[in-house]
């Protein structure tokens, strides 16, 4: 599939879209210091009860019973065929028990339970563990990007792929969206894949400089506008194919694989932007900054 774009100036349009993300990153700051993130049961102790049942269960019956079952604090959760209910304390195996089987016998005899258990320690390591792994991913793309191409391009990079990081947690608090270990995954994924688009408008840069004549600010823009167009068609045909499989896990996949869907949809939309609207024009505005190489002087001749 081919698209045109020839015509358009993205160091332009960049401009107005900076300013649209900086005004986003406010608002997700402000988004995360009211309401914060809604852990999950990976990274909030507690334990978490899937119940696949085989009958029609109505949502207020089963809450009067959660009620009567004196299980303290809990969120539920109900679909067509599964029940998904995160208490708050850490349930005991009598207490898991008692609660399976009143369960079985008042709804659904046949229903089948999955259980979890995180306490506070593991739910802390888990968080740590989680945010180092973002840290180590991003310290090696700026070493990988830096002996690749330049440090500008690994600054504008990096830049860009914490903004798309950002964008996914912030769009999850707003919605108060459950934040797992499958969402994490996630997220270093959107990371691989905005590294990718990046760096493929990053190498076109890099040979078009090659051959260009870059004598004013013009020139360089120049070059990365037909970098951008010329790029284009790949990235877009690569986020439809991952986004269409993206969408098809969000509606046909499990409970535990749509939070990892619909952050990879987030992601995907937001990389693509990034790598056109934020890293390729804060390259040019280092670049354009950059003091001329200064010409070797011609050696005499003996």
């Amino acid at each position: 599939m081919r698209y045109k774009f020839h015509d358009i100036d993205w160091i332009k349009w960049s401009k107005p879209f900076f300013i649209a993300s900086l005004v986003i990153v406010l608002i997700g700051i402000l988004s995360l210091s009211i309401r914060g993130l809604n852990y999950g049961i990976d990274f909030q102790s507690g334990t978490s009860v899937d119940i696949a049942i085989t009958k029609t269960v109505n949502g207020d019956e089963v809450k009067t019973f959660l009620e009567k079952e004196e299980l303290g604090e809990y969120h539920l959760t109900t679909a067509a065929e599964r029940l998904s209910i995160r208490f708050k304390a850490a349930l005991t195996e009598d207490q898991q028990s008692k609660l399976e089987s009143d369960f079985k016998s008042k709804f659904d005899d046949k229903a089948s339970f999955e259980k979890n258990i995180v306490d506070v320690e593991i739910a802390k390591e888990q968080q740590t563990n989680a945010l180092r792994g973002i840290l180590i991913a991003s310290i090696g793309i700026i070493i990988y990007i830096a002996i690749r191409f330049e440090w500008r391009y690994a600054i504008s990079s990096v830049i860009a792929l914490l903004y798309d990081a950002f964008i996914v947690i912030t769009l999850f608090s707003i919605f108060h969206l459950e934040v797992n270990l499958p969402f994490i995954v996630a997220v270093l994924t959107i990371i691989g894949y905005s590294i990718n688009d990046t760096v493929v408008i990053f190498d076109r840069i890099r040979e078009n400089m090659r051959f260009a004549k870059v004598k004013s600010e013009a020139d360089l823009a120049k070059v990365v506008n037909d970098s951008i167009t010329q790029t284009l068609t790949r990235s877009i045909n690569t986020v439809i194919t991952v986004a269409f499989a993206a969408v098809c896990l969000f509606i046909f996949g499990s409970e535990s694989i749509k939070m990892f869907s619909l952050a990879m949809i987030f992601g995907l939309i937001s990389g693509a932007y990034s790598s056109i609207f934020i890293a390729s024009p804060l390259w040019f505005w280092m670049k354009r900054k950059a003091k001329p190489a200064k010409p070797v002087k011609a050696q005499p001749a003996p």
